[in-house]
């Protein structure tokens, strides 16, 4: 499977409970029907990629290894509902404490290096996250962005559709939204 659009994914809050700087991988709990939402990608034939900023690096709240530990359970929690994740992209700067980068998001460069290793067409691509800052390389890409938010209505809906972006109630709407369109 090379080429063709991707589903880039936040991670906390959008595929598992975000319980803050997530350490622990005892403590990683997908969100009802994320693993089913994948698997539907999954056998849709689109990349599945994750996409997260994980400042809590870069404040000395989790190590880097750590965070691996999680990305791992993570797998292990898909894979045990017949879904999986074609690749993991983080960020572990945060620009008060390591100064500005590019892959902290809405940065592009973790997509740019995805689309590279994968050949994805980024202006055929979707973008699902549950802050706006997860869904607009979709608008700065030419792809589509759906956000999921956390509080329905609240201030980041009302500018994400303000900005014509999507905004789905949970994740296995954003996907019934992305095969929708894809098909």
């Amino acid at each position: 499977m090379s080429g063709g659009a991707a589903v880039f994914l936040d991670r906390d809050g959008t595929l598992i409970e975000d319980p803050g700087y997530l350490s622990d991988p005892d403590r990683v709990r997908l969100l009802p029907g994320a693993a089913t939402a994948v698997a539907r990608l999954n056998r849709a034939g689109l990349r599945v990629i994750v996409v997260t900023n994980q400042s809590g690096i870069a404040r000395g709240l989790l190590t880097e290894r750590q965070y691996l530990a999680t990305e791992r359970r993570l797998d292990e929690l898909l894979g045990s509902h017949g879904a999986r994740l074609d690749a993991h992209y983080y960020c572990p700067h945060h620009p008060d404490v390591t100064g500005p980068c590019e892959c902290r998001k809405p940065g592009l460069l973790l997509y740019r290096r995805a689309a590279e290793r994968f050949g994805i067409d980024l202006a055929a691509s979707w973008w699902i996250g549950d802050r706006l800052r997860d869904v607009l390389p979709a608008e700065l890409l030419g792809g589509h962005g759906i956000l999921v938010p956390a509080e329905s209505g609240g201030p980041e809906s009302r500018q994400a559709q303000a900005r014509s972006i999507r905004v789905a109630g949970d994740l296995v709407a954003a996907v019934d939204n992305v095969l929708a369109d894809s098909g």
